[in-house]
């Protein structure tokens, strides 16, 4: 079995602790942790696998959930290398679009105005790729396409054609967002975020106002921040009311993707009456929607079999992984239309596996997941602390499997 390597969370708990001049007891105390759990977690021993221990000790210590974490990784297999070559175009297009949105004066087109039905279908093919949780094709397409419709922002200004880029440029920076969310970039997700707002601000659809609420949240949840996740939420849902009280199908997706925030949010601070109260609302709302609903026109994917991933990733974090496993019955996941959302299950799957005591079935979940999408296995923070714990412990029956996955994830010391 390799060695893990000593860049490991641990080592920057020890710098964020020293650095708000608390002892391991103090730190231990306030997040509710004994001091030899701490002294393990700051020596390698212990891994943080869970994101309400990790933001709480952000919290406690006041650093930053993105440096404790260690985002982004340096991957370099499995297209690793290719997405993140796309980074510093996607950062300066978006600089460039939050410009031209808040009308900056002196901006001029780079390029002729395209044919919007040309950028729809990139677009949708941008969606798909992330939805197939294709993180380099997404990040490949995404930086001449957001080029593209600021050339079209410049040129439109008025009348229909205006309102067609503006919805596109909503579409399209909201992939963006979850696209950079993936590969470990939550500060420039942020800004995607922001511009799929300003384009939404200026359509004045509440539709489109509770979509990129929805991916605001999805930003915040990246950064650890839980109180302002909660408040997007609740201010989205009471604002889609008037429409979800009628039966609207859109309204009705949002209303139940935004609850689902609202349920991780609630997880990760450690409320879990409040998580699973919220999961519950979330099923309800669900079962207004048609059979076999999901919804992949505002890229949530909501549905019953939605929420039952995010039920897993409840039961992980609250540490009842058998009751998040089995909370919406009558459903299987493998039939979501979405392999962003089937492997983000799979890592909760496997999590929840290794705290039941199944560790070798968690390195079997987690190597399927990997060869369905390995750049999302290989990029995510909680599949790749459950290797290191499962590299620590060891796993005889599976030593060539997870030997693989240290190596694939950049672990080796």
């Amino acid at each position: 079995m390799p060695e893990p390597s000593q860049e490991h969370i641990g080592r920057r708990v020890r710098i964020a602790r020293i650095a708000a001049g608390l002892s391991q007891g103090e730190l231990a105390g306030l997040v509710g942790r004994s001091v030899h759990w701490i002294e393990d977690i700051e020596a390698g021993r212990l891994g943080l696998d869970r994101y309400s221990l990790i933001c709480a000790i952000a919290e406690t210590c006041q650093v930053d959930v993105v440096w404790l974490l260690g985002q982004p990784y340096r991957l370099s297999r499995e297209a690793g290398s290719t997405a993140y070559s796309f980074i510093p175009a996607l950062r300066a297009v978006l600089r460039r679009a939050s410009l031209i949105l808040s009308n900056h004066p002196g901006l001029a087109p780079t390029s002729e105005t395209g044919d919007i039905e040309r950028m729809r279908v990139r677009g949708t093919a941008v969606s798909r790729a992330r939805q197939k949780a294709s993180l380099a094709d997404a990040a490949s397409l995404l930086p001449a396409l957001l080029e593209e419709l600021n050339t079209a922002l410049l040129t439109h200004d008025r009348g229909p054609e205006r309102t067609a880029v503006l919805t596109l440029v909503v579409d399209v920076a909201r992939n963006a967002r979850q696209t950079l969310n993936q590969l470990g970039y939550p500060d420039l997700a942020w800004n995607a975020a922001e511009v799929a707002a300003g384009a939404a601000t200026q359509l004045d659809d509440p539709i489109a106002k509770a979509a990129v609420a929805w991916d605001r949240c999805g930003a915040m949840l990246h950064q650890g921040s839980m109180p302002e996740t909660e408040a997007i939420a609740l201010a989205a849902l009471r604002d889609l009311e008037p429409l979800t009280s009628g039966g609207d199908e859109a309204a009705l997706a949002l209303q139940g993707a935004l609850t689902l925030r609202h349920v991780i949010a609630c997880a990760r601070a450690g409320r879990t009456e409040d998580a699973w109260e919220h999961a519950r609302r979330a099923l309800e709302i669900a079962g207004r929607l048609p059979a076999g609903f999901a919804d992949l026109r505002f890229h949530t994917v909501f549905g019953r079999v939605n929420v039952q991933v995010h039920a897993a990733e409840v039961g992980v974090e609250i540490e009842e992984p058998g009751k998040g496993l089995s909370f919406v019955r009558d459903v299987n996941v493998a039939d979501v239309p979405s392999r962003e959302r089937l492997t983000h299950y799979k890592i909760d799957r496997a999590r929840a596996l290794q705290q039941m005591g199944k560790a070798a079935d968690a390195v079997l979940t987690l190597r399927e997941a990997a060869a369905g999408a390995p750049l999302y296995v290989y990029a995510h923070p909680m599949a790749r602390a459950l290797v290191e714990d499962l590299a620590r412990r060891g796993v005889p029956s599976q030593a060539a499997a997870l030997s693989g996955l240290v190596r694939k994830m950049s672990l080796v010391a």
